[in-house]
């Protein structure tokens, strides 16, 4: 197995150390809480899976890093733990995550230390407020938190609570994730590009056919993507969805679940994201890029469709909304047929 080590955040009074990750010698799915160190560790059989962390360094909960059964790190070590000869593109991209673009007017999805002073005010953070309950077992572990989503005026505008149940499976690992939002006064979801449940993939699951550019918002504001450096693991990702698009043409098409198969040294790894259709906006638009930007976003539907009419969620004050997604870590080739058949018992589990 790889040997993984992760940052541990004590707060801006005490700066940054990092440490290895704190393994739990107990067998089964652990799921053990470190306030002090601002992080929630899995681990099944004392093996790392992920962790949930909110460090001061980021504007936004994540699960950093994830781990397949078989020792594979997953994420992209940048900006938390910045590997050899991977892109340092977009600081916002850190582990798996769930933001917007613009909630109110303010763009959650793309803070981070790296805004100038004078955009500050634009942007919104989710802050971690509480961990509600952990629960360890043989074969599956639940973390339940809560956070605040505030906007650039320090105006709490949604509390969110998630629920988080990380499974074993054969030759596999998953974590479900239910989000609730609870609009603290009137809250409006403009139909944007950047959303909703979003990953950054390490180096070699990024697309081969992935040569760098220039990616415009909706708003036409410019982010340059660099070809990979020089010397970096060769790319191996190749996505498909459930309606069979493959590659780089996923990007803007709909699907029940999207999958991302790539290889490093002897191991295979699919990654595979199921929608779930009580969620709004289903089946989800895939925001998934090449260089390494994993995304399902049901709420740009005019942006990925402009013969579509723009979805703007509203909320008024006291409503509330959910999301459900499943996300699998095989350590096999994609296989629509079980993929399917995956989303078949995902979707009746929100009957």
């Amino acid at each position: 197995m790889n040997k993984l080590t992760v940052l541990c955040f004590l707060g801006s009074a005490f700066g940054l150390a990092a440490s290895t990750f704190a393994a739990t010698p107990g067998k089964g799915v652990q799921v053990v809480a470190d306030e002090t160190h601002r992080r929630v560790d899995v681990t099944i059989d004392g093996k790392p899976f992920t962790s949930y962390i909110w460090p001061t360094t980021l504007k936004k909960p994540v699960l950093y890093p994830i781990v397949t059964d078989e020792g594979v790190t997953v994420t992209r070590g940048y900006p938390l733990d910045p590997q050899p000869n991977e892109r340092v593109d977009h600081p916002h991209h850190a582990g798996l995550w769930f933001n917007f673009e613009n909630v109110n007017g303010f763009d959650f999805w793309n803070n981070s230390d790296a805004i100038k002073p004078e955009n500050r005010a634009k942007m919104g953070t989710i802050l971690h407020t509480k961990i509600v309950s952990t629960k360890s077992g043989a074969n599956r572990g639940e973390l339940v938190v809560e956070s605040v989503w505030v906007d650039g005026n320090d105006k709490q505008i949604l509390n969110q609570t998630t629920r988080y149940v990380f499974t074993r499976r054969n030759h596999a690992r998953s974590i479900d994730l239910s989000i609730t939002l609870k609009a603290i006064d009137r809250v409006v979801f403009k139909d944007e590009k950047d959303g909703l449940l979003g990953l950054r993939v390490a180096s070699w699951l990024e697309s081969p056919d992935e040569k760098g550019g220039i990616f415009l918002d909706s708003h036409e504001h410019a982010t340059k993507i660099d070809a990979a450096p020089a010397g970096s693991t060769t790319a191996t990702g190749v996505y498909l969805t459930s309606e069979g698009v493959k590659g780089g043409a996923v990007w803007s098409t709909r699907g029940r679940w999207c999958a991302l198969t790539g290889h490093t040294g002897d191991h295979t790894v699919t990654i595979a994201i199921l929608d779930q259709p009580k969620n709004p906006g289903y089946p989800t638009y895939w925001h998934a890029r090449g260089y390494g930007l994993y995304a399902a976003n049901p709420m740009g539907r005019s942006i990925f469709d402009p013969k579509q009419p723009a979805l703007n969620l509203t909320l008024e004050k006291g409503q509330s909304t959910a999301f459900h997604y499943r996300v699998i870590l095989d350590s096999r080739l994609a296989n629509p047929d079980e993929l399917n058949k995956e989303a078949d018992a995902f979707a009746a589990e929100s009957n």
